[in-house]
């Protein structure tokens, strides 16, 4: 890992939950994780971004891991574009459009055998299970029961796949922010996109009523393409909703919580 002095000053180009994004030379930007972030975290996103590369997907390719400032980060390929998200709220009328696209996009990714260097799902989504400190106690051997029953698959799987982390580049779409990448069942991958793009309605992190409704549109065109393109599944997609939202609450999104619990009393 290379460690530079970097000028911070002129502020960055985005700022997200865990990183701020920066110019990087040409045709580069840095990814500079939060202060206090650990390094293997960031060593860990550069291996799996490239395990992902090598699918062939659209994908930014991912290259040093340095330490700026005492903070670390991952330098990428620069996409100039707009997230997907953006674009429907700014033109709601494209929301089939848009909606069918993420379902390609989604079903082009299931269509990879995952690498075996990439995570198990399975794994993952215990960890999570058990990490969630909110989840009653007896729904937890429950919903562990219930995932003890449902199949695991071989495919990989984004983890955080909505359409915030679709970008729209004059080059075309590319997916991006593959920390959460697995091994595993599409269908689980699916429902754990329906859960995100749900709770940011059932929660009101989306308020308005008009984007709410746009939201709640775009969801349900995606799962029907989605379906169209990958037959089958859609009674299995059901069973896996109450465990991706129990996982979920692993997360400590507070205004979530409520609805993520009475989502996981499904099981």
């Amino acid at each position: 890992m290379n460690t530079q002095i970097f000028d911070l000053s002129s502020g960055p180009l985005a700022v997200g939950r865990t990183a701020e994004v920066y110019p990087w030379g040409e045709g580069k930007i840095l990814k500079l994780y939060l202060p206090g972030w650990d390094p293997r975290t960031v060593r860990y996103e550069a291996r799996m971004a490239r395990a992902v590369q090598a699918s062939g997907l659209p994908v930014p390719a991912a290259y040093d891991v340095v330490e700026i400032n005492g903070r670390t980060g991952l330098v990428y390929d620069r996409l100039d574009g707009e997230d997907m998200i953006a674009v429907l709220y700014r033109q709601p009328e494209r929301v089939e459009l848009l909606a069918r696209s993420q379902a390609e996009l989604h079903a082009q990714i299931h269509d990879r055998v995952a690498s075996l260097e990439i995570p198990p799902q399975r794994q993952r989504l215990i960890e999570k299970i058990h990490q969630a400190e909110v989840l009653p106690a007896e729904l937890r051997p429950r919903i562990l029961k219930a995932l003890a029953e449902l199949p695991d698959g071989d495919r990989l799987c984004h983890g955080d796949f909505h359409a915030g982390n679709i970008l729209i580049t004059p080059g075309g779409e590319t997916v991006i922010d593959w920390i959460d990448v697995t091994r595993g069942n599409p269908l689980a991958d699916v429902a754990r996109s329906v859960i995100i793009m749900r709770g940011a309605v059932e929660a009101g992190l989306v308020s308005d009523p008009q984007a709410q409704a746009v939201v709640l549109s775009f969801c349900d065109i995606y799962l029907r393409e989605y379906f169209r393109l990958r037959p089958g599944g859609e009674e299995e997609y059901q069973r896996w909703l109450p465990l991706v939202a129990a996982g979920r609450l692993s997360e400590n999104i507070t205004v979530l919580q409520g609805w993520l619990i009475e989502m996981a009393k499904a099981a």
